[in-house]
């Protein structure tokens, strides 16, 4: 987190255990274990799940299986080579999930990667799937390639169609799809109906936000789009009639953790007479909330609409370690945010919890879980792109040697019938926590720590400090509070910076939400505040610019009774690149202003430009960032400081 922020004191958590507690049942980190797998397998606790039903789907999304066998990856059990899906299914899992994209190629013909999902490719794989009494879910994007939230790219095929024209091409699409797997023996068992459809699907015609004067279909336009994929499922399922064994529809929603984007969703669906039968959610804990949250949000959604609820997409790191150099999305941050240590037993905990989570549902409405790409091995030519690595080999459920990780087991381990027994974790240490403060304020001391517990989970527990030393927080530095967690003998640490450089920049985080004290001119339809934990340098919020169309904005700030003196205004950058400008200015300071250009160049790329010895006299500053950006250029800001060294 950010220090200061709107002159609150904020807590970050750091990464590095306070003490060095050995884990109950831990092998130790992935690629490092010079343990057998079998010893592994041997040395793995996960506790069973009271009343778990028989039919508790335990799914894989295994979409990009293909393109990494034929890159050459291969997978093993126990040092034997074997078919992925074998393993998968010998290892408890009992459903697949393969997502379906209309002509994945670009405009030489060449394959996007991702898994290169047409439909001849989706067809082998279910055939495959279906044969060895695998059930399926197939994921329609309605896109040629990865739609999400962030984005749902109209089909170029269907490009320029007006909405009747469209709404018969989703249909007959659809309808091809489901006819063409009816034949080759892999009708599927359930139909996602779009793919992550948080702002609607098809942009813009089935668009459900709109930015600027953009001309969108509305929630109507996505109802109407979502009814003809369903009827084409309908119409072309043999046992449509048969209620009890008709192909279940699902539609789907990233944000698992929250409440509020389901009930706007699933509230106009229902106006329109949408009609389906699942509610499918994606829910990585280190982006989309508590598993409180969760909880509450499947609970409440399952009866408010009478409709089953299913994890269609989950996922956590086995290590923090990576294998082909490509960035990966899991990092110590997200280990921070997710709730558990990134190891084996961490992951198998992960899961276990989110499946209990599901079970727990009233009323039998928790189908159960899909666990996204735990085949995705990283290997030469499958990578996210064509041309580009893996950022996901870290959340599989395979070594990077391709080794069937004993967290696999946790579909087996978590049945009733299984030889496990419960085993209530323990804690095992605490976080050193770390409070960044401004000399002269007065300290909040955080009323809980996180605490490491045997299982690999983390969890807030209270905590009861000392009082900090006034005379060592008067004298600035580092400062350090003991404390002791409530009804035990741990001990925690609090680790107090005490700075003497203020950082006048308001709302320098985007904490609040919103652009409090920033002003935006030009193109301010290009600019948002984002909550995604991923794309954050720290915090809750930065902010992001976005358009479709070429762009230019300023944002800036004003600021009053500065001292005079010397200063340094600096921020934190990333994005993909191909800006025409992407400038960090301070001007009307009392001296002529100051500007330091900067270019982003990637995802995570961290840049932080910065202007040192800017002179401000009259105790007035505006600083800012001005952008000029061509069509579909992106970045994040985040942590504007603007301090007095001098």
């Amino acid at each position: 987190m950010r220090s200061p922020k709107r002159a609150l004191l904020l807590v970050k958590i750091l990464a590095l255990l306070m003490f060095s507690v050995p884990l109950v049942g831990y092998a130790g980190n992935l690629p490092n274990s010079s343990l057998t797998p079998m010893q592994l397998q041997r040395d793995l606790h996960v506790n069973p799940i009271h009343n778990l039903s028989s039919d508790f789907i335990m799914g894989a999304d295994v979409s990009m299986l293909k393109q990494i066998e034929d890159s050459g990856g291969k997978f093993y059990d126990n040092g034997e080579e074997k078919d992925c899906l074998t393993i998968l299914k010998e290892h408890g899992v009992n459903w697949i999930r393969l997502r379906i994209w209309n002509d994945p190629v670009d405009a030489s013909g060449t394959s996007l990667g991702g898994g290169n999902n047409n439909l001849a490719n989706t067809v082998a794989m279910a055939v495959r799937a279906k044969k060895m009494g695998l059930k399926l879910l197939l994921d329609f994007h309605y896109s040629d390639w990865w739609a999400d939230p962030g984005k749902q790219t109209m089909p170029k095929a269907w490009v320029g169609l007006n909405e009747k024209d469209l709404e018969k091409a989703v249909y007959e699409y659809t309808a091809h799809v489901i006819q063409t797997l009816l034949k080759a023996g892999a009708m599927p068992d359930m139909v996602q109906v779009g793919n992550e459809v948080n702002g609607g699907m098809m942009w813009p015609v089935g668009k459900t936000w709109k930015e600027g004067t953009e001309e969108i279909g509305g929630y109507d336009g996505f109802a109407a789009l979502l009814k003809m994929g369903v009827q084409a499922v309908r119409d072309n399922d043999p046992n449509n009639n048969d209620l009890q064994k008709r192909t279940k529809i699902v539609i789907h929603l990233a944000n698992g953790g929250d409440n509020k984007l389901y009930h706007t969703v699933f509230d106009a669906l229902t106006e329109r007479h949408v009609d389906y039968d699942v509610i499918g959610l994606s829910y990585y804990s280190y982006w989309h909330g508590s598993l409180d949250d969760l909880k509450s949000n499947l609970n409440d959604i399952s009866e408010r609409y009478h409709k089953d609820v299913v994890i269609a997409e989950t996922a956590y790191a086995a290590t923090l370690n990576d294998k082909d150099g490509f960035t990966n999305l899991f990092s110590e941050r997200e280990q921070n945010l997710g709730g558990y240590k990134a190891t084996v037993l961490g992951q198998a905990t992960a899961m276990r919890d989110l499946m209990e989570a599901v079970a727990q549902v009233p009323n039998g409405r928790g189908l159960g879980i899909f666990y996204w790409e735990p085949d995705w091995i990283a290997v030469d030519g499958a990578g996210w792109k064509s041309g580009e690595g893996d950022a996901w080999e870290n959340q599989a459920l395979f070594s990077f040697k391709g080794e069937a990780l004993p967290s696999m087991n946790v579909f087996n381990l978590v049945k009733p019938a299984s030889s496990s027994v419960y085993v209530p974790a323990t804690l095992s240490g605490t976080y050193p926590t770390k409070l960044d403060m401004t000399l002269g304020e007065t300290p909040t001391l955080p009323a809980e720590v996180q605490a490491a517990y045997s299982d690999d989970s983390i969890r807030n527990v209270p905590v009861s400090w000392e009082s900090p030393d006034p005379a060592a927080l008067a004298k600035g530095g580092e400062v350090t509070v003991k404390g002791t967690v409530n009804g035990t003998d741990l001990k925690a640490v609090l680790n107090i910076t005490v700075s003497d450089q203020k950082n006048y920049v308001v709302n320098a985080g985007f904490e609040n939400g919103n652009l409090d004290a920033w002003t935006v001119e030009g193109d301010s339809d290009a600019v948002d505040i984002s909550k995604e934990a991923s794309n954050i340098h720290a915090g809750t919020y930065a902010l992001h610019y976005w358009k479709a169309d070429a762009f230019a904005f300023t944002l800036s700030q004003t600021i009053t009774d500065l001292p005079d003196g010397t200063y340094s205004l600096s921020a934190w950058m990333h994005g993909g690149g191909g800006e025409k400008m992407v400038q960090l200015y301070a001007s009307d300071c009392g001296a002529e202003p100051l500007m330091v250009d900067t270019t982003n160049t990637g995802w995570l790329v961290w840049k932080t430009p910065t202007i040192a010895n800017i002179t401000i006299s009259g105790g007035k500053c505006t600083i800012g960032l001005k952008v000029t950006a061509t069509a579909g250029n992106w970045a994040f800001l985040d942590d504007v400081s603007l301090v007095k060294v001098d």
